[in-house]
């Protein structure tokens, strides 16, 4: 049954004479303190945020000497007291809870301080199971909400960011903060605790793989507010959810402007697709153009890598992005900067190549601290109308699969480890996807077709063009391996794969022609596997 409101209307000022303060991040706690005092607001706090206070010689009391009940079970329980609780929530024009303060020795408190327990912290450096579980904050998270709730009576702050704004809201109004002030702190309060409980709920189904629960919370933290989305008339920000994955939102920007909300969507997809090609293997670079790839390549050294993958479309790859699986290095860093490039990230770059690259002071470099792990589960969302299309990562790795020789010929050892190569590429390439591959390098691909053989035939011409930019005798699709990421419905795609030369195919399998795909092989005599697992990409 829904509570009934007694409709008694919120001030618009309220002097603040009490406030709690009660955080973990102590940033700037002392000088807001300092700053409360000289507008006359008597302090309450507790634990360590009392002693930081009390030690810089202001006058502040603890919370146990207002609930006459001490700190307890190492701190869990000491603001979890109807004391503090009736301070934040009592209506102060209220008949009725006027009188329950007077007979229950409730004092208002006007201003609620609250920082949590850094839980997000602790669970994105993989803290364990112990230690995250005593991370999660009890009574910061009642009091934001009681506060928040009552916020007609009560400022909540649960940033340091905030502190100054809060501040200038008290000397502007004479001690006092307006119910618009009010309200906003409120908002992000509710903002707050929402966003911390996600990632609480998220972590739980993580360690227990719950897999889809009946509630499915998504939240997180604002890192920056971008100039414009997609497009210049759409608003964006980006915002971190806390998960153990390094990438584009663990990222150090070394040099370069802001980041754009495609950059981030682009420097993303780039750096879990290169992140295939795992660092103690070699070196490996990918090239990306809204968010497909346009050229991915393997090779002794980094820059061999880059200019492998920079061979493959390099007219696509201007002002793309470069990821790169290993530290970027002074020889790679000189040859980059020959094209026009909008971001560079690698797990670490060297002092040499971040000088090379101060020579181009627009280019975005970024330092990501560690390559993610693509075996790693963990979920990916996205918006519809009116909802959230959730799913698991997909952390299907060819390496794993069962892979079945369906033709009369067997494919030879290098069109294998081609096939493994161009299905790997292929699971990061928009649907329909087309990749062929030769000697660890992309040779042409096609991505994002309506039509399967639309796909295959793009990615012939871009190996043509490729080819005829680079002076070779041939495309790079003669004698490759082809991967398709979803199985070919008729035999017209892969006859299309052979006309431009591949030998041997991979794709899943599955189709109702599979046998009139296989038979069209072997009449082309060339080899193909089956995964038995697809990799769409919408």
């Amino acid at each position: 049954m829904a509570v009934v409101s007694k409709k008694i209307p919120a001030p618009d000022k309220v002097r603040v004479k009490t406030a709690l303060l009660s955080v973990s991040d102590k940033t700037g706690i002392v000088e807001l303190a300092g700053a409360l005092v000289e507008q006359g607001v008597a302090l309450l706090s507790t634990g360590g945020t009392h002693k930081a206070i009390a030690d810089a010689g202001l006058a502040v009391k603890d919370v146990s000497e207002l609930t006459g009940f001490p700190e307890i079970m190492d701190g869990r329980v000491k603001t979890l007291h109807p004391t503090v609780h009736g301070g934040l929530l009592a209506i102060r024009d209220d008949e009725e809870h006027k009188a329950a303060m007077a007979a229950h020795g409730i004092v208002d408190i006007d201003l609620a301080v609250i920082n949590l327990y850094p839980f997000e912290e602790v669970r994105s450096k993989g803290g364990d199971y112990p230690t995250t579980v005593e991370n999660i904050d009890i009574g910061g998270p009642a009091m934001i909400r009681a506060s928040a709730k009552n916020h007609a009576y009560v400022t909540v702050i649960t940033n340091p960011a905030d502190y100054d704004a809060l501040i200038g809201e008290l000397k502007a109004n004479a001690g006092s903060t307006s119910y618009d002030f009010r309200r906003k702190m409120a908002a992000a309060a509710y903002a707050r605790t929402a966003a911390y409980d996600a990632a609480i709920s998220n972590w739980f189904a993580d360690e227990l793989n719950l897999g889809m629960m009946r509630h499915r919370a998504i939240g997180g933290v604002l890192k920056e507010e971008m100039r414009y989305g997609e497009n210049p008339h759409q608003a964006a920000g980006f915002y971190i959810t806390g998960e153990n994955r390094p990438g584009v939102a663990t990222a150090a920007l070394l040099q370069g402007k802001q980041l754009s909300y495609n950059n981030i969507n682009d420097t993303d997809a780039a750096y879990e697709l290169v992140a295939e090609f795992r660092a103690e293997q070699g070196p490996a670079c990918a090239i990306i153009k809204h968010a497909n790839p346009c050229g991915v390549a393997t090779a002794p050294s980094l820059a061999d890598a880059y200019r492998r993958a920079l061979a493959c479309d390099s007219t696509s790859a201007f002002g793309g992005i470069i990821a790169l699986n290993q530290e970027l290095d002074a020889e790679t860093a000189r040859e980059i900067v020959k094209l026009f490039t909008e971001v560079i990230i690698a797990p670490s770059v060297s002092d040499e190549a971040k000088a090379i690259i101060a020579a181009k002071p627009n280019l975005r470099l970024l330092a990501a601290g560690g390559l993610p792990d693509p075996r790693k589960g963990g979920i990916t969302a996205k918006t519809v109308s009116g909802g959230l299309l959730v799913q698991s990562r997909d952390n299907a790795m060819v390496e794993d699969m069962a892979l079945k020789v369906v033709t009369k010929r067997a494919p030879t050892a290098q069109e294998l480890e081609d096939m493994k190569f161009a299905f790997r590429v292929a699971k990061h390439v928009k649907s329909n996807a087309v990749v062929y591959a030769k000697d660890g390098q992309t040779a042409g691909i096609g991505a994002g077709q309506m039509s399967r053989i639309d796909s295959a035939r793009i990615a012939a011409i871009k190996a043509e063009e490729a080819a005829k930019a680079a002076g070779w005798a041939q495309p790079m699709t003669k004698g490759s391996a082809v991967a398709s990421e979803a199985f070919l419905p008729f035999p017209d795609s892969l006859l299309s794969m052979v006309a431009a030369g591949a030998t041997a195919l991979i794709q899943p399998g599955g189709s109702i022609k599979d046998a009139d795909v296989i038979a069209a092989a072997d009449e082309a005599g060339v080899a193909m596997v089956f995964t038995g697992m697809r990799h769409f990409r919408h």
